[in-house]
């Protein structure tokens, strides 16, 4: 295992990438790398504010004989997903992320990497810190909490920023250019259920399904991946009528924007229907692999017998939750008329978690036109409420619509055909960038987002392409070098 990243070019843009790894910055809690990257501007002599939210702006002034460039502002977050395999004992407030080399890709050990956005706060560093490049003025624009909220970018304040173009360096695929992005909506929805007590002549067994891919859950939600979630509670549903299944805990998913890999449940079997209960597990596994066994080739489904739970829920909640769960839509719900091949609206049904007294289920509502998310909040509400269910719609954020007719997307343009000799791909994205949430607060700025190519994003199997980190840092580096005048 190969954790060298200082061999890799450009080597000062991989140096500042470890040290990201070397800091805990996992969603809501970023202290310490806001302390380092407050230092960092510091140390440079370089104007640092800390907005009150702990947003970081680091100001750069303009080379000698470019300082009647627009003012550029890059746009990256500091946070990361923290996701990891369930056999990889990790605590991603304390602990480094082990980075290392395989072969062309830059990946981590047994957890998400942090290319998103490492990457690219890794870029605007090497910026700041660089002697060497030719560029206008700069501002560096580090916000928190993205990945669980836009936390930063909403708390963002007018007239800190002067800028007249906002790069975004959190997008993940090499050679495209982005122009807009979806929004998103959080839905929670609670069921409280009152405990009984275990009867007699049951056993209890302990249901696992591990191994699903996950992954982001806008771009990758066109990708058919297996939904955790979904799954388990298919098999719970047909067991509840099958055996008379009853159901004493539940844990599946974890976080909103990662389609959930994992799911643990304890139930009780009657007695009389334990051995075909146990028969069945091998068939649904068998139907699930046949169903996905082109995305989901090596998962696990698997029940064993354990102790007795302290208690049950009540079943008439145990049955509103599991067709609650059934009926609820998860994946994409529409295709884009405007963009051939990108996602309009999806949803992620992205945790199932049974704790005191109440089941919670969370999902992540995306779509890059507003009304069509209004209309999908309230598809889901109308399955919740029939069910009993406590819901709750937070975290509304707007999409980003596309600009094509650009300033700096057609300097980028020709930038890229220059040095590459191919027109870069124009996309918007199925994902939340900040871009939206940001041109609310500064209307006048001329947005794009782009990057190196990064794979399985919030997912144990990040990984980033080290050829193409090389090729982004280099387009940067002439994108800066051709900003036009003011």
């Amino acid at each position: 295992m190969d954790k060298d990243l200082s061999k890799l070019e450009p080597k000062e843009l991989w140096n500042n990438f470890y040290q990201l790894t070397q800091i805990p910055r996992p969603s809501k809690k970023e202290e310490k790398i806001i302390a380092f990257i407050k230092d960092f501007g510091e140390s440079l002599g370089l104007e640092t504010i800390v907005d009150e939210v702990g947003n970081v702006v680091i100001k750069k002034p303009a080379t000698a004989g470019f300082e009647n460039m627009k003012t550029v502002a890059f746009q990256t977050h500091l946070d990361m997903v923290p996701q990891k395999n369930s056999d990889k004992v990790h605590d991603f407030a304390n602990d480094p992320i082990e980075a290392y080399i395989d072969g062309e890709w830059v990946t981590a050990n047994g957890t998400t990497l942090g290319a998103d956005n490492g990457i690219g706060v890794a870029a605007a560093l090497t910026v700041l810190e660089s002697k060497t490049l030719k560029h206008g003025p700069i501002e560096a624009l580090f916000t928190i909490d993205e990945e669980t909220g836009m936390t930063g970018a909403f708390g963002l304040k007018g007239g800190l920023l002067d800028a007249d173009i906002l790069l975004n360096l959190d997008s993940e695929d090499e050679g495209e250019l982005y122009v807009g992005c979806a929004g998103g909506m959080n839905g929670t929805f609670k069921f409280a259920y009152t405990e009984e007590p275990v009867p007699s002549n049951v056993k209890a067994y302990e249901i696992k399904l591990r191994g699903f891919k996950g992954g982001h859950s806008g771009i990758d939600i066109p990708l058919g991946k297996g939904n955790a979630n979904k799954t388990m509670n298919r098999f719970l549903l047909q067991s509840e009528a099958n055996f008379g299944l009853r159901l004493a805990s539940i844990s599946g998913g974890s976080l909103r924007n990662a389609i959930p890999r994992e799911s643990t449940a304890v139930v009780v079997i009657p007695n009389e229907n334990a051995a075909e209960f146990l028969a069945s597990v091998q068939p649904f596994r068998d139907l699930i692999n046949y169903e996905l066994s082109g995305v989901e080739p090596n998962f696990s489904f698997e029940a064993s017998e354990t102790e007795l739970p302290v208690s049950l829920l009540d079943p008439r909640i145990q049955r509103n939750v599991f067709l609650a769960v059934y009926a609820c839509p998860n994946g994409v719900i529409r295709m884009s008329d405007s963009m051939p091949g990108l996602v309009e609206t999806s949803t992620n049904l992205a945790s199932v978690k049974s704790q005191d007294g109440v089941i919670t289920v969370q999902c992540l509502l995306r779509s890059s036109v507003d009304s069509a998310k209004t209309d999908l909040a309230q598809m889901m509400e109308s399955v919740f409420r029939l069910a009993g269910a406590n819901v709750q719609f937070d975290g509304n954020y707007p999409g980003w619509k596309p600009n094509l007719k650009s300033p700096v997307l057609n300097v980028m343009q020709h930038v890229y055909q220059d040095e590459y000799g191919k027109v870069p791909e124009i996309k918007a994205i199925h994902a939340g960038l900040e871009c939206g949430i940001l041109g609310g607060v500064y209307p006048k700025l001329d947005m794009i987002s782009f990057g190196p190519t990064i794979r399985h994003p919030h997912s144990p199997d990040e990984k980033v392409n080290i050829e193409t980190v090389e090729k982004f840092w280099n387009y940067l580096v002439k994108t800066l070098e051709t900003i036009p005048n003011k």
